[in-house]
């Protein structure tokens, strides 16, 4: 006699009851040979079942072994095992176990897609079947479209779509009326005669009548194995032959590009072992099932969302907040003349000397101007004279200084006009006077045009400042600006300059242009007869004080990522369990458990990918809201913390969807199926 297709020796099952150990299967002993059609009989509880998982590799034995085709189980791994229930095993369950979310030609395509085949193959494969099945007009109809016979018979050409060469069928037609259990008879028997191996877990003794053998079981030990004399019974080899014969029939009558040959059992299982590389298409599939589960489940998907949107949203807007607001304070102080070096005659603030050190002049102003880091320069010419306007006399600051003295400090025109070069050369008297000395000499506002006297000299009025609030200069008081031509040829008469003030450009640093702007001052007086102060200490100290508080609020924000990161892990566990009969049937026609790990690794990081794409589209819509609010500042958004957002929302997909992912993999198929 040819060796047993499938062989069980000294079988024994139990499961864990509290304290106790519930024995199911007790020193089973079985052989089913190739083309056998047989029936296990018994009544519910009598370890039918659990010997049926058995033979379809859905579980293990306790004690005892199994082979299949002269190969032990027990010896494989849980790939090895999963390629069995794939390439080798059909499942027709009596719950049927289709996927809700895919259409009858997807149900069918699922263990076709674990055996990597293509999808136009496994798709013509699936309608050949379903065609054959009655079903060619239901291929896009999903299960609740479906009858009960109907979603039978999807779950039989699911069963057969990898060769299905032993079908095992569990009740087959327990939850069908009776026209509807003797049809799925006809089908089987049809089968059978096509040389698949079928076995049938039935508590009915009309469904063995159908069987070539019948095996009772009771209490968990065979009681009974006969050949059912009712029907004529075949040898193994009988069995083997019409399965040759059948193969050889279908050859001939199909074309060799379309036909499906029988699959033999291989010696080895290196074959599925190498199948089992990488193979792009299956991330692909992955994906694509994934999108069908969040398309099935938007509420879920939104909600698993949310906190990955509310965490991206606020890194992204705080980042854009931070350069908004440190820009928006850096043109602030830019325009208080934070940004500025003055060079003053002698060789620091406590040089007595000082006074009389009277090298600086216009010239030097000039040479500045061509440096390429310098924005403006204006020369100093200070005047300690009295400001007289009608009766009144007043104390204040006069200064002559050059035509860009107004862009070096800030200061922006109220009224009237700046003077310009040609003033300058023509020390035309004339005056800018600052707010404060408008408020204090012109009180009903007629400042312009009239003539105030500095000193003796008398100048008029063309313009007027709009207040400033200046760190260099006190804000209360009184300031007069004429060109500083005027002030040293009409009241000191002088060629010399009491300093100059330099604004750098705001890309520049300010420590570089000091050194620039030494290096140049030097060269020309031939000794280092000036100091320099750099008032752009100001600046460097807000700056540090806005990246420290970006730095603090970017914190929280990523903190609150990572609350949305725990939130995606927490919603994922709790699909998984939601999912648990989906995994245990995508278990039972052969994923392996990187098929099952794959599939929720994906989801949580498209999951986690949607939501940072949102989270940006919402810090974007924050930065419009603050455009219509008509307020001046501005949110300065950065690609680099784009970049960043997505590299977290989909680092935090792979982090907390790992775990999900793992404990979905590791799912008993049996427990699986039984929460279906």
């Amino acid at each position: 006699m040819a060796e047993a297709l499938l062989n069980i020796v000294g079988v024994r099952r139990t499961f864990s009851a509290g304290e106790q150990e519930l024995t199911v299967l007790k020193n089973i002993n079985l052989q089913i040979h190739r083309g056998e059609m047989i029936a296990i009989i018994g009544a519910s509880g009598s370890g039918k079942s659990t010997l049926m998982n058995i033979l379809g590799c859905l579980d293990k034995p306790t004690k005892g072994s199994y082979f299949i085709n002269g190969q032990d189980t027990s010896a494989m791994d849980e790939d090895e095992l999963a390629a069995l229930r794939r390439e080798h095993f059909g499942f027709i369950f009596q719950r049927y176990h289709l996927l809700s979310d895919l259409t009858a030609l997807g149900n069918v395509e699922v263990p076709a897609l674990y055996a990597n085949q293509g999808q136009q193959s496994r798709q013509e494969k699936a309608k050949k079947l379903l065609t054959r099945l009655g079903l060619g007009d239901r291929l896009e109809h999903k299960p609740n479209q479906l009858s009960g016979g109907q979603q039978q018979r999807v779950s039989i050409a699911r069963a057969l779509i990898n060769g299905g060469d032993v079908i095992l069928a569990d009740e087959p037609t327990g939850a069908l009326d009776s026209s509807s259990g003797e049809e799925m008879m006809k089908l089987l028997r049809e089968l059978h005669r096509d040389g698949h191996t079928i076995i049938l877990v039935t508590h009915d003794p009309n469904i063995a009548e159908f069987a070539d053998r019948v095996i009772e079981i009771k209490d968990g030990e065979i009681i009974g194995d006969t050949p059912n004399f009712n029907k004529p019974s075949r040898s193994a080899e009988e069995g083997c032959q019409r399965v040759a014969e059948s193969k050889d029939s279908e050859d001939k009558a199909h074309d060799p590009k379309t036909h499906d040959p029988k699959i033999h059992y291989p010696k080895t299982y290196e074959t599925q072992k190498a199948k089992s590389g990488i193979n792009w298409s299956r991330y692909l599939e992955a994906l694509k099932m994934a999108l069908i589960a969040m398309s099935n489940n938007r509420l879920r998907t939104f909600l698993t969302m949310l906190g990955i949107i509310i965490g991206i949203a606020s890194v992204v807007s705080v980042v854009a907040l931070g350069a908004g607001s440190q820009q928006s304070i850096m043109d602030n102080i830019a325009s208080m003349g934070t940004n500025t070096i003055e060079i003053k005659p002698g060789t620091g603030r406590g040089d007595r000397r000082s006074g009389r050190v009277r090298t600086l002049t216009a010239e030097d102003a000039n040479a500045l101007k061509i440096l390429p880091f310098v924005d403006s320069v204006t020369p100093t010419v200070r005047a300690n004279v009295a400001i007289r306007y009608s009766n009144e006399t007043v104390t204040g600051s006069v200064q002559g200084v050059g035509t860009e003295y107004f862009r070096v400090r800030g200061y922006t025109l109220a009224q009237g006009q700046y003077f310009g070069e040609d003033s300058v050369e023509t020390l035309e008297q004339v005056a800018v006077i600052d707010a404060n000395t408008e408020q204090e000499l012109f009180p009903d506002g007629d400042a312009l045009g009239s003539v105030i006297f500095l000193g003796r000299l008398p100048v008029r009025v063309i313009g007027v400042t709009d207040p400033i609030e200046s760190v260099s200069d006190n804000s209360d008081e009184l300031n007069i600006w004429l060109p500083y031509t005027t002030v040293s040829g009409r009241i000191y008469r002088q060629n010399y300059v009491s300093d100059i003030t330099v604004r750098v450009a705001a890309n520049v640093s300010s420590d570089v242009a000091e050194q620039g702007i030494i290096s140049l001052l030097s060269m020309r007086h031939g000794v280092v007869d000036f100091f320099t102060i750099n008032t752009d200490t100001v600046r460097k100290s807000i700056e540090k004080t806005s990246e420290t508080m970006t730095l603090l609020i970017s914190a929280i924000a990523f903190i609150s990522l990572l609350v949305g990161g725990i939130g995606v892990m927490n919603i994922m566990l709790v699909s998984v369990t939601e999912r648990t009969g989906e995994i245990g049937i995508r278990i039972a026609v052969g994923a392996r458990q990187t098929d099952i790990m794959r599939q929720f690794l994906i989801e949580a990081v498209l999951v986690c990918f949607c939501g940072g794409a949102l989270g940006i589209g919402l810090a974007y819509l924050v930065g419009v809201i603050f455009t219509y609010t008509g307020s001046d500042f501005q949110m300065i958004y950065s690609s680099s913390s784009i970049i960043a957002a997505f590299a977290c929302s989909t680092l935090i997909g792979i982090l907390f969807g790992y775990l999900p992912a793992r404990n979905a993999a590791k799912l008993n198929p049996i427990e699986a199926l039984s929460r279906d």
